[in-house]
């Protein structure tokens, strides 16, 4: 009897997004272009500072440099948000991080499917940052009700995508045949059209009450909004876009420009304005699709996130409406309070970190110590920090809000609801601190152990 083959997850996930690349590209040319000033910009920095390309192959980040893409989509009820879960799950990712944009006034909560386990990471970093509508934030009664019949009547997934997503948790996964045809079905949901599913008024009514309530209800399905290249320069980039033809959002999102980088930093292009046909034959324009580009540092421990949340705050009330030079000085000075360099992020428990041996503590597993700060002065052990997989919420709604022309809503603030998130979802959404505490913890461990002269499991 032969024995069917199935493909790992991870080649799924690779295969999916390098197809959604593709897509994306043939329908946003613009996109196409940031990928191409990303790539020069990337290549320019690896030439011009050997020292961070040599410690990007060390951290095994250099290889997965060009495949760092994020992406970005939007859907209406517990339903969609529930088989995406599953489809999410053929291609190895899983809900990670619970994300309130009400905060900063945007009618959604979020979350980011994406890989898990390093060697996960290690192979294809995808992610699909996730939001969920809203719709009890609508004020007008009429408004969420007409919202609802709108959404009642959409499937956002082939049939095909249906069967090869049971297929998948039936026989625990998928022959590489079949993972190419789920790749074309799932492609499916998030394609841009450019047929509305409403008229031009109830279209212009939601929009009044939020554009992104809009974008989400008056289409067939979530459309990807942005794919996001990762660059090593996001200045540079941001400076460069408007020579390449692109128009860049204001301001950078995120912390400043450092030494040792943090977090996550965020930019983007502007949403294009496209030509949509509504039901009726009504001709209109619709804002939604851009380019981002986004530059990861280090993880911050809860120590270190509340240090940046409290310097991110003071931040913003000094740099409002100031262009992206100002903002990034004024910035930068409200930061020199977060020390930028690794060893004091680490002793001052403000980062995650991976501890290894070197060559000398290979050669040298007798030393019998289990003082850490010891063992690195001897040159026995090495750390690498951590990389943020995650995402941020005052950024990702910033993005929003500069792409969709709207401004905040106070009436969404103060809003959070991870159980209704969850109850939608139909699965409780992993904690991303405990991801890379529990990492740090397993490689000190294994470091210890291992000095010891102890097997270490």
């Amino acid at each position: 009897m032969t024995q069917t083959t199935l493909l790992p997850t991870d080649d799924i996930r690779d295969r999916f997004s390098k197809a959604m690349s593709a897509m994306y590209q043939a329908e946003v040319p613009q996109y196409g272009t940031l990928l191409e000033l990303v790539d020069s910009v990337n290549q320019e920095t690896l030439s011009q500072q050997p020292e961070l390309q040599h410690r990007l192959e060390a951290q095994g980040e250099l290889a997965r440099l060009s495949v760092e893409r994020h992406g970005a989509i939007r859907v209406g009820t517990a339903s969609e948000l529930s088989m995406l879960r599953r489809l999410f799950a053929v291609m190895g990712m899983y809900p990670v991080g619970y994300y309130d944009l009400s905060e900063a006034g945007v009618p959604v909560h979020s979350t980011a499917f994406r890989p898990i386990e390093d060697e996960a990471l290690a192979r294809n970093p995808f992610r699909i940052f996730t939001s969920l509508l809203r719709l009890e934030l609508i004020e007008s009664e009429t408004l969420r009700q007409r919202s609802e019949e709108i959404l009642a009547k959409r499937d956002i997934f082939t049939p095909g995508a249906r069967k090869f997503i049971e297929r998948h948790e039936t026989q625990d996964g998928l022959t590489s045949e079949e993972a190419d045809q789920f790749v074309k079905e799932a492609l499916e949901t998030f394609r841009w059209h450019q047929d509305a599913t409403v008229d031009l008024d109830t279209y212009h009514a939601l929009q009044d009450e939020h554009r992104l309530i809009a974008d989400v209800v008056c289409f067939r399905g979530p459309h990807i909004n942005h794919l996001t290249p990762r660059t090593l320069d996001i200045d540079e980039v941001q400076r460069r876009m408007p020579e390449m033809g692109m128009n860049p959002k204001l301001v950078i999102e995120g912390p400043p420009q450092r030494e040792c980088p943090i977090l996550l930093r965020q930019t983007s292009f502007k949403a294009l304005e496209e030509s949509i046909r509504f039901a009726g034959d009504a001709q209109g324009t619709h804002t939604a699709r851009f380019g981002e580009i986004e530059q990861r540092g280090v993880a911050l421990t809860p120590k270190g996130r509340a240090l940046y949340d409290q310097l991110l705050t003071e931040g913003r009330k000094q740099t409002a409406g100031l262009d992206n030079d100002s903002h990034q000085t004024v910035m930068k000075n409200v930061f020199a309070k977060f020390p930028d360099n690794d060893e004091a992020m680490r002793r001052e428990a403000l980062a995650y970190f991976h501890y290894y041996l070197t060559e000398k503590g290979q050669a040298n597993k007798d030393v019998g110590s289990t003082d850490i700060n010891a063992l690195i002065a001897q040159g026995l052990v090495e750390v690498q920090p951590i990389t943020y997989e995650d995402f941020l919420p005052v950024s990702a709604a910033g993005i929003f809000q500069s792409n969709l022309g709207g401004g905040q809503n106070e009436a969404y603030a103060g809003n959070a609801n991870r159980d209704a998130f969850e109850e939608a979802l139909g699965a409780q959404v992993t904690d991303e601190l405990s991801l890379y505490a529990e990492r740090e913890r397993a490689s000190k461990a294994s470091v210890l152990a291992s000095l010891k002269g102890e097997v270490h499991a």
